[in-house]
């Protein structure tokens, strides 16, 4: 039988234009790409299997219904200047995020670790009155709670429609093992506990609103990858959270909404000097031994190459991200799930329905940190 001619292959072909159609045609691109992609890759696996014509068929109906479901409802909801809390404004996605509501007309609240920083005087300067800069660092509870009365007494009966837990921090790119433990808890109290507890604080607003809750996690919240112990956990920890707390407030009419970006470049990577310091507190703190095994040149050509690697690979343009937020803080029905980024989404499903050993073989090719090795395991070789 001739292999163009069978009903499967053409029948596959057609599911792959209607695709490429919805994907060109779609007002949110970047999330809706992976996911076409995805299914056309299920396609693919369908054609290669020579599945049944009825087979085909159910996987087609299957296909157009999730994409119908990913694609449709896309309209946006009024701004009516509804408030918005954003954390970790000072720099990053949470500055330009703050500058992107603001032009759209929202009343913004963006939460800054410095008040008096550079970054809080460029959002005084650039936005309207409508934006209003708060002192608020997500690991003093007090700082929260000071911002939560001046948001009341700023917004009054009209209430608070959106929190997007934005704040994070990195760290230093290196093997667990040689992270410190101050490394670990300095993470986990900004990355997870500070989402947590402003999520806590302001919930009551969000309730009463039936408004949305929109936590910035990462694409490391699902996709371990090595060098990245201590930040990569707090994001899956903030991954979990988000979704229970997306069953939960269901039944209060909240929706809770994940962002997962991809590699974007912004200022939370740091400088080199702030690196230089970082690697000082490693070595000053690890154990003799431990510190014969790695040793210091593999240490510093670790954290070298893989910030270096980062810096090639991430994408300079955060508007993927933006967007997704919008969507997720303006959309009529959000999806519960935003993956912005070059092959995000992609990377998630990789990882959750590969093999491990398989996933974890592609990604120590892919994301290898040169040809750096530990001495002890140099010297054995």
């Amino acid at each position: 039988m001739n292999l163009l001619s069978s009903e499967s292959v053409w029948l596959c072909l057609a599911a792959t234009t209607v695709l490429g159609v919805i994907l060109c045609r779609s007002k949110s691109p970047g999330q809706l790409q992976s996911q076409a992609v995805c299914l056309a890759a299920l396609w693919g696996g369908a054609w290669l299997l020579s599945l049944s014509l009825f087979c085909n068929l159910l996987l087609f109906s299957l296909s157009c219904f999730l994409l119908y479901v990913c694609s449709s409802d896309q309209e946006l909801l009024p701004v009516d200047q509804k408030a918005v809390l954003v954390t970790g404004s000072d720099s990053g996605f949470g500055h330009a995020l703050a500058k992107h509501l603001d032009k759209l007309g929202f009343t913004v609240f963006a939460g800054v670790l410095d008040e008096k920083g550079s970054g809080a005087e460029e959002l005084r300067k650039s936005c309207s009155e409508r934006l209003s800069v708060l002192q608020m660092d997500v690991t003093k509870p007090e700082e929260i709670k000071d911002a939560h009365s001046k948001v009341i007494e700023r917004i009054k009966d009209k209430g608070l429609w959106a929190v997007v837990n934005n704040a994070g921090i990195f760290h230093l790119p290196i093997d667990g093992e040689l992270i410190p433990m101050t490394d670990y808890k300095k993470c986990m109290a900004v990355n997870y506990f500070g989402a947590v507890e402003v999520t806590k604080a302001f919930l009551p607003l969000l309730r009463k609103s039936k408004g949305r809750l929109v936590n910035v996690s990462s694409m490391g919240g699902t996709v371990p990858l090595q060098m990245l112990a201590a930040y990569n956990s707090t994001k899956a920890a903030l991954t979990m959270f988000s979704s229970i707390m997306r069953q939960e407030l269901s039944k209060w009419g909240v929706k809770v909404i994940i962002i997962q970006p991809g590699a974007f470049r912004t200022n939370i990577v740091g400088t080199n000097d702030k690196w230089e310091k970082l690697e000082k507190g490693i070595l000053d703190q690890l154990p003799q031994d431990v510190q014969e095994d790695y040793s210091q040149d593999y240490i510093m050509l670790v954290w070298k190459n893989y910030l270096k690697y980062m810096m090639g690979k991430s994408n300079p343009d955060i508007t993927p991200v933006l967007r997704d937020i919008q969507q997720a803080i303006s959309a009529k029905k959000p999806s519960p799930l935003y993956a912005p980024g070059q092959l995000a989404f992609l990377w998630i499903c990789f990882n959750s329905y590969s093999p491990t050993s398989f996933f974890d073989y592609v990604t120590l090719k892919i994301f290898s940190c040169g040809a750096a090795i530990p001495r002890a395991l140099s010297m054995s070789n």
